[in-house]
């Protein structure tokens, strides 16, 4: 393949990256591969096309497997951590009510929770409930006049 057909497969690959949401980095190394294959071509190396899709399939795998899980972690934090920040004192709304020790559903920064009751009174329908802690993607709630 010549050496702009490997720059815009890598590209194309880099769009579908971002196109789609959960590929999770698996497209970019692919690009990023197809991009590398493509410069060595354009400074002069012209390699057989079988020698070409071997530097791929090599660059890609070593990418894939030493690069991908650290990139991931690094730009995407842990789900518990961003709601464990910052959510604990905030008021959400009960969408229905939650007995004591029970659990359901809770409405906070406009976006629908699983919040379980650790007061001491029920939580009607439509009250306001403070948070206490977040304990992966279940909010401990109790009545915000306890």
């Amino acid at each position: 393949m010549p050496w702009w057909g490997w720059i815009t497969v890598g590209a194309l690959l880099l769009v579908a990256e971002l196109t789609f949401v959960d590929f999770e980095f698996y497209f970019v190394f692919l690009g990023v591969s197809a991009f590398l294959v493509g410069l060595l071509d354009l400074v002069g190396f012209e390699f057989p096309y079988w020698i070409q899709w071997i530097v791929f399939a090599l660059l890609a795998m070593a990418s894939l497997v030493f690069f991908r899980q650290r990139a991931y972690k690094w730009l995407r934090p842990p789900p518990d951590a961003s709601v464990r920040e910052g959510v604990e004192g905030e008021r959400a709304v009960a969408i229905e009510p939650i007995p004591v020790g029970g659990r359901g559903h809770v409405r906070l920064r406009g976006t629908d929770w699983t919040g379980r009751n650790a007061g001491t009174e029920p939580i009607p329908e439509g009250a306001s409930c403070l948070v206490e802690r977040a304990d992966g993607l279940v909010l401990e709630i109790r009545l915000a006049s306890e």
